[in-house]
This record gives C-alpha cells, structure tokens and sequence, in this order.
C-alpha cells in the first residue's frame, strides 16, 4: 500500500462513519498529487429513494456552488488572459444595460468583476428568484433591472449570478451550451447521478436536474450553480490549478493570493474554522457546494482532496454533521 492510498484510507474513515450512522446517503473522497498520483474511494448510496441505487467511483454530483469557482471564475479568468476584459473594469462594461435607468447612479454598474469574485459588494445572499416565474430571460432581466438593497459584504449568489451574465455576453452562448473540460456537464444523465432533494416546489426527487432553484429556473445554468461532474474531473481540475496547466502564472497568483479577509479570487482561503480543516497551511484554497460536495486545493503541499457527498438527500431539513465531516476529512488528508 502506498503512502497515498494509506492517507485515503484513514482520511475516508469519517465518511464512512457518517454512511454507517445514516447521518448522509453515500460519499466519495478523492486525493490527488501535483505529480498525478490518485486515490479514490467510496460507499454508500447515490439514491434512496424511490429506490437504492449503490454509490460508485464515477457517480456524478450535483456541484452546487462549486460552481462558482471551477467555471465561473474559470470563464471570468479566461477572457480576462485574452484582453476581453479586467477583473477591475466594472460589470457594466460588458453588461451596458445593467439598470439602464438610472445609467448616473446605479451603485451595480459601478461594481467591479473583482468585487464580485471576491464577495466584496453590497448584494445580498440570495434572492428567491424562481419564485417570480420560471421564464430565464425575464429572470435575467429582473437580475439586472432591480435596485439591489445595500447591505454589509456577504457571501452572495447574486454576485456570481451577474458573472454568469457577463460571461455569456462576452461569448455569445448561454451558459447551458459553454464548452467544459471532460467530466462536467450541466446536462447530466440521470442513472449516474446521485439524487438530492425531494423537492415540494418542483413534487419530485432531484436526480440529473440542478438542485439549486434559481439555476432551475433560470434555464439549468447559472454563475453559481448547475455544474455536475465527478471526482475525476476535479481531481482533474485540482491538478491542472496546482501545475499551472490551466491558467498563467497572473491569474494563478490571484487565485491563490488573500484579497480579502477570508478569500481569494471566487475561492475560500484557509481561516480558522474554515471548512478544510486546521491542519492546511495559510496559502490553502477550497469551495463547498450546498448539496454536499467539496474540493480543497493546498498548492504549498502539492496536493488536493475532494469530497463529495448527496447529503441534501432525500431532504435538507436534517441535521447531517456536515461542516464537521468536512473538517475531520480535511484534518485527516492534511496529518492532524
């Protein structure tokens, strides 16, 4: 047995317990090295109900707000190397209808890209947008037209909702048809899925359709939510960040540098508390996603671990101990 495969295992042994106890469905837990090396292990459930279907190395997850990082701050980062636009030109650049009537005063249109990434605005956390209509355009519409009330900096949905926007004005496709790197999709197929909720708005278990409602109504995609993929793909993903494939050295030095209290550029960084863990050093960087996933990235060690998990499932009115399995897992993959 390998040294890696010997950190899976004692790393894997809080999911396993929380599978066992009942507490989530399933897991799966993903190491990767900056020079390739891998391990992965899993148990459990990818659904419960209406019937059990076994959880599998390759199911693919509802990402969640993993969203945010692995494409939206991607797609922002690649235009950005391209001279399409600058993370500190205002979001009204490329949305120069944004509250278009009041051009003069409108605090959004003074916003910038860098502000959004880093939860740096007034905008607040989220906003029930399914709930005024499913259409996607009138929802956009509404996104960009509403005076937003102001409010201390909070971590916001709405600012990366208004990136996705950016986005897909600077390259002319909806979100939904972006191309993605191998193992993401936003049109998932359902049988290799691991289901979340049962939702009362939509009266159906969510299995391969976002489980987020805004992306829901807002056509399948947003800059927060929509993204499925496997742990294959972030572990994919994570080493192409560490080894520099992915992204030049400028923007590789924004998503790994402090630029405000507990953020880099789209990623969390390593804090007190935080939901890597203690034992990762100050440079470390990771995202969670709401239905239960998780990708952690520690440049300084050359390594980087995945958790995913369908812990919203069959409902996300429980108490699954997820903040500290993420933590045990992150303590445990790190040597504390």
């Amino acid at each position: 047995m390998t040294a890696l495969d010997a950190r899976a295992d004692t790393a894997f042994i809080p999911a396993l317990e929380a599978v066992e106890d009942r507490r989530i469905p399933g897991a799966v837990l993903g190491l990767v090295t900056a020079d390739g090396r891998r391990a992965l292990r899993f148990a459990g459930f990818a659904q419960l109900e209406p019937e059990p279907d076994s959880m599998a190395a390759d199911t693919v997850f509802d990402l969640a707000s993993l969203t945010k990082v692995i494409f939206t701050t991607s797609a922002i980062l690649r235009l950005v190397e391209a001279g399409r636009i600058g993370l500190d030109d205002p979001l009204a650049q490329a949305i120069p209808d944004l509250r278009l009537y009041d051009v003069a005063g409108a605090p959004e249109r003074r916003l910038t890209l860098r502000q959004c990434l880093t939860h740096q605005t007034h905008l607040p956390a989220v906003e029930p947008l399914y709930s005024y209509g499913q259409d996607p355009q009138t929802l956009r519409a509404f996104v960009l037209q509403r005076e937003w009330t102001a409010g201390p900096p909070v971590y916001s949905d709405i600012n990366f909702i208004l990136l996705g926007i950016v986005v897909e004005r600077l390259t002319g496709l909806p979100l939904i048809d972006q191309p993605l790197p191998a193992g993401f999709t936003f049109r998932p197929d359902p049988a290799r899925c691991a289901a979340t909720e049962r939702c009362t708005w939509r009266g159906r278990i969510m299995r391969g359709e976002v489980h987020d409602e805004n992306a829901y109504a807002l056509g399948g995609a947003s800059g927060h939510a929509g993204l499925f993929g496997d742990a294959t793909a972030l572990l994919d993903f994570a080493e192409g960040l560490m080894t520099g494939r992915l992204f030049g050295e400028v923007s590789r030095r924004e998503l790994f540098s402090r630029q405000a209290p507990t953020r880099s550029l789209g990623w969390e960084m390593a804090h007190p508390g935080w939901s890597g863990g203690d034992a990762c050093p100050a440079g470390t960087i990771g995202h969670t996603g709401f239905t239960g996933t998780g990708l952690w990235i520690d440049r300084e060690a050359g390594h980087a671990w995945a958790l995913l998990t369908n812990r919203v499932h069959p409902s996300r009115h429980r108490e699954t101990g997820i903040a500290a399995l993420r933590r045990a897992v992150g303590n445990a993959v790190c040597g504390k």
